[in-house]
């Protein structure tokens, strides 16, 4: 039998890494080309060196996207990661009906960010409707328009991933520390936190990209008004190339510096929480 699946293994996995490469590799390495490249289509593609980079640092709305991006993704990764967890504490305490709260916390995972940007804009207008007021007359509405919705989004997928790491904390630990006299915060920040931290580096990752990476409850519920000032990142890169004639090669150069910054933030948020991990 093993030596069937030896025999046949690379049957099995050419045909997934011949897709991985069309599907994922070759576009990737395009996408970098063009963005040194004033194009209409992959066709007709020039060289041009840094000229794209050079108009994408030029461009305002991109710049206001980033600083604008920024600023909800700081808010997003501290209310989600505070809220998740204080949900998953308490709902691994002896509470009946746990298990019907974890579900219903979990389920606006599972509903297509289009969908909710919709449903949410329509229970923000209702609201505001009431003050004479409207989400895309201020961007300080849709800021926090799309910080409600996010967080009601992913708690409760993160309160899932803290949940499992509570629940690998070995009760032993707490029961020492109680008999040593330390009180129940004492507790959380010397016993329960450092121990968490596994699933504290999984979280932030999560949180973090998830924020950065927004697009589809932007465009749904603000698209970016008004005038642009809650566009975040991925909707300026998608408006660029698709929204702006002559500007495919700045919309592809802003995709590649998305690209970086993502994956910066993203090393550079493990290597903190990492080296902050207890050795069990």
């Amino acid at each position: 039998m093993e030596r069937s699946i030896k025999r046949y293994f690379p049957v099995f996995l050419l045909p997934t890494f011949l897709a991985f490469i069309i599907g994922f590799i070759v576009p990737f390495l395009m996408g970098i080309y063009l963005s040194f490249c004033d194009f209409r289509t992959v066709t007709d593609a020039q060289f041009i060196g840094l000229g794209n980079f050079i108009r994408a640092f030029q461009d305002s709305e991109f710049l206001h996207a980033f600083w604008f991006t920024a600023l909800f993704t700081l808010v997003t990764v501290a209310l989600i990661n505070v809220l998740a967890f204080g949900v998953a504490s308490i709902l691994t305490q002896e509470i009946p009906g746990t298990n019907i709260f974890r579900t219903v916390f979990f389920m606006p995972n599972l509903i297509g960010g289009i969908v909710l940007g919709y449903i949410w804009q329509l229970i923000f207008n209702g609201v505001l409707a009431r003050y004479d007021l409207a989400l895309k007359i201020s961007a300080k509405y849709g800021f926090w328009g799309l910080v409600i919705l996010v967080c009601w989004q992913q708690i409760g997928y993160m309160m899932i991933i803290y949940i499992a790491g509570l629940q690998a904390i070995p009760g032993d630990l707490n029961e020492a520390a109680a008999i040593d006299g330390a009180n129940r915060w004492q507790r959380l920040w010397n016993v329960t936190i450092p121990n968490m931290m596994p699933s504290i580096t999984i979280c932030t990752f999560l949180t973090l990209t998830n924020g950065f990476k927004l697009f589809d409850q932007n465009l749904s519920l603000t698209a970016g008004e008004p005038m642009k000032q809650t566009e975040m990142l991925a909707l300026n890169i998608f408006n660029t190339f698709y929204g702006r004639v002559g500007w495919q090669g700045v919309g592809q150069a802003k995709a590649v510096l998305f690209f970086i910054l993502v994956v910066g933030l993203g090393i550079l948020q493990l290597k903190m929480t990492r080296s902050k991990e207890v050795q069990q």
